[in-house]
């Protein structure tokens, strides 16, 4: 088979892809990457995906004190243009910007900005999320050696192919010199 013939075994590697190496046998899970390693241009498609519960409508209109009958009123919801309860966008941008966080940001030092939140679709319980991000620029600083600024356009996507948001991100991400991985245990 094609595919067989293109796969090799671990042994022929330094280390499996996402992972380094800390001891014989012994591989330690990798979250994000370090500024030299991003490449403008790159699609990161994030998985897995999530499907929205009522709990997670709820409780996080809760929790950002969003207390919208629109969003935790069922009746209320059902005599609206709706029909029923909307996912407030508070809970999207959550779950879709946590969904990006490992592959994007999981090395960062900071959060920089959020810019140009889009919402083009509703979102409601039951619907499945997934994202992709881009890589649209990225600089060294000038104010903090040894670390850059990464920005990313990601999208939101249900399952169904509907997109239901977008924004603009930007973040601090060490270089591969100025790792603390050694010193923390990763």
């Amino acid at each position: 088979m094609p595919f067989e013939q293109e796969r090799r075994p671990i042994a022929d590697h330094p280390h499996p892809t996402g992972y380094r190496k800390v001891g014989e046998n012994r591989y330690r899970e990798q979250v994000g990457f370090y500024y030299d390693e991003i490449v403008v241009g790159t699609v990161f498609e994030h998985r897995p995906g999530r499907t929205v519960t009522e709990m997670d409508n709820v409780l996080m209109s809760m929790l950002s004190m969003n207390a919208s009958p629109l969003h935790i009123d069922g009746a209320y919801a059902a005599q609206g243009r709706w029909g029923k309860p909307l996912v407030s966008s508070l809970v999207t941008l959550s779950i879709i910007g946590g969904m990006t966080a490992r592959s994007t940001s999981g090395r960062a030092i900071a959060n920089l900005g959020w810019d140009r939140i889009r919402l083009s679709h509703p979102v409601y319980v039951g619907d499945t999320l997934y994202a992709e991000s881009e890589v649209t620029s990225k600089r060294l600083s000038t104010s903090r050696p040894g670390e850059g600024i990464v920005s990313c356009r990601t999208t939101g996507i249900k399952a169904t192919g509907e997109v239901v948001l977008t924004f603009d991100r930007s973040f601090l991400v060490p270089t591969q010199g100025s790792s603390i991985d050694d010193r923390t245990g990763y």
